[in-house]
Order: structure tokens, then C-alpha cells, then sequence
């Protein structure tokens, strides 16, 4: 099983630049992680939504008071799209007096959003690439791991492998026809997918919370309902599919813990 899944990982590793080996953090990588993103989404006003639960826009990527907040996100990308030149001139118009400004509608920033996250954690840029796409950063750790299945940070896992632990990145493929696991992505080639990561915050027996940008427009937890072991259950159909849990390992190898192999 361990060398057919090295095989798959390597197979997204064509073309790809070798890379220094990551460097290991302290736990309080993953406690500043956790920590930031709880500070957003209270900043944002803590709106929570149970899975399943349908609503509209909250409205507050429009604020103006919420300005300064996406442009943080964005400032944490090295290409944001266009995003902020555009969004500085509807800001201009906005505090001018402009009605339908639509601040921040496009492109979507809730991949900026965990960039800043992890790099307002200290987590540096060779450890999680940052990326205004999800999948950009999503194959950067994939191929991370597969290069350096003992000491990457963070390691790729079916949804429903694991129990998620707060610090753990759980994504979705919002495709038509998503992807079901993270070995598919490997057959991708690189192509483009819609996907949403959300960072875990809490998790336990019954449910896990999540903290995502660009949810109903705003920084939003969403709580998902586990089993009694913690582990996630199947999203209703219609829903983005989740494909993969990337495990968190920072401040959980040497010199801070004993080795973690990741494919065993």
C-alpha cells in the first residue's frame, strides 16, 4: 500500500523544482494557526452555520469596515488577480458615498484567506506555499509530502481515514463532478479546480467546527457532525465533496515529538 501511494504522489511531482527539505516548528506553529483563525472569524462577527443549513449572503465582504481585513488576505498572495487595484477604487468610490459597490466580490478570496492564516502563524512560505487558488497550494503539499514523507508539515489524507485535529486543513471539490480523494488529484495534471479548504479549529466526538473565508461573504465557522470516534460524516449529495484532510504535523515531529510516518 506505501509504495502505491508514493507512486501516486510522485506522479504529481513531474516538472516540479526540487525543494530543500522543510524545516520542523514548535507546537506553537499549529496553536498560532488555530488561535488566528478564531481571532478572524470573531473579528467578522462570528457567524456560525450547521452543515446542511441554507442562507444568504451575510453581506459583510461589502462593508467598508471590512476593507482593510480582505486586503490583509490578499497583501498575503504573491499574485492576487487583480484583485486589489480593483477593490481600492470600489473602496474609493464606497467611502465617497457610491450605492452597489460590491467590494470584494470577485475574484473569490477564501484561498488568500488561509494563506494569511498560516503566514500570520509564522508558517513560512517553503512550508505552505501561499496562493490566491486553492489547488495551486493543495498540489504544493502534495508533492511536499511525497518528496519528504517523514518531515513534511502537512500530509494528505482521505476525509474519512482520519480524525480531523484543529490546525488540519479539510477541502472540497466544488467541480460537477469532483473529485472523492486527494490520490485522484495526481491523474489532474495541475488543472484548475474550484476547491474550498477550511482550517479545523475544534473537533471531538459529534462535531467539528471549521473556519473559512469567503463563506457567505465573510469569515464563517461551519460545524460539520462526526462520529463517535470523531470522524467526519458523509456530506448529503449536492454538497461540495470533500477529497482529502491535510494532517497538521506542526510541532509534531522531531525535535518536539518522535517520528510520524504518514503512510503507514
Amino acid at each position: 500500500m506505501r509504495s502505491i501511494l508514493l507512486l501516486l504522489l510522485l506522479g504529481a511531482c513531474a516538472g516540479a523544482p526540487p525543494l530543500a527539505a522543510p524545516l520542523p516548528y514548535p507546537p506553537a506553529a499549529r496553536e498560532r494557526v488555530v488561535r488566528i483563525a478564531l481571532a478572524e472569524w470573531a473579528d467578522w462577527g462570528g457567524v456560525v452555520v450547521e452543515a446542511g443549513e441554507t442562507g444568504a449572503s451575510t453581506g459583510a465582504e461589502s462593508e467598508p469596515a471590512n476593507f482593510p481585513r480582505v486586503l490583509a488576505y490578499w497583501r498575503a498572495v504573491p499574485k492576487d488577480e487583480g484583485a486589489i487595484e480593483r477593490n481600492r477604487a470600489l473602496y474609493a468610490e464606497a467611502i465617497g458615498g457610491a450605492a452597489g459597490q460590491g467590494l470584494w466580490r470577485e475574484p473569490y478570496w477564501s484561498a488568500a484567506f488561509i494563506s494569511f492564516v498560516m503566514g500570520a502563524a509564522g508558517v513560512d512560505r517553503r512550508e505552505f506555499p501561499p496562493s490566491a487558488a486553492h489547488a495551486e497550494y493543495v498540489d504544493a503539499l502534495i508533492r511536499d509530502a511525497a518528496a519528504f514523507p517523514a518531515t513534511a508539515p502537512f500530509v494528505p489524507r482521505g476525509a474519512f481515514e482520519v480524525a480531523p485535529r484543529p490546525g488540519d486543513l479539510l477541502c472540497a471539490d466544488r467541480s460537477e463532478v469532483p473529485i472523492s480523494d486527494w490520490r485522484q488529484r495526481a491523474a489532474d495534471q495541475g488543472r484548475f479546480l474550484p476547491m474550498h479548504c477550511d482550517i479545523v479549529v475544534r473537533a471531538g466526538a459529534g462535531v467539528v467546527d471549521v473556519v473559512g473565508g469567503n463563506v457567505r461573504d465573510s469569515v464563517t465557522l461551519t460545524r460539520f457532525p462526526t462520529d463517535a470516534m470523531g470522524y467526519l460524516l458523509p456530506r448529503p449529495a449536492g454538497e461540495p465533496a470533500w477529497f482529502a484532510l491535510f494532517q497538521n504535523r506542526l510541532g509534531r515531529l522531531p525535535p518536539w515529538s518522535p517520528p510520524w510516518s504518514p503512510l503507514s
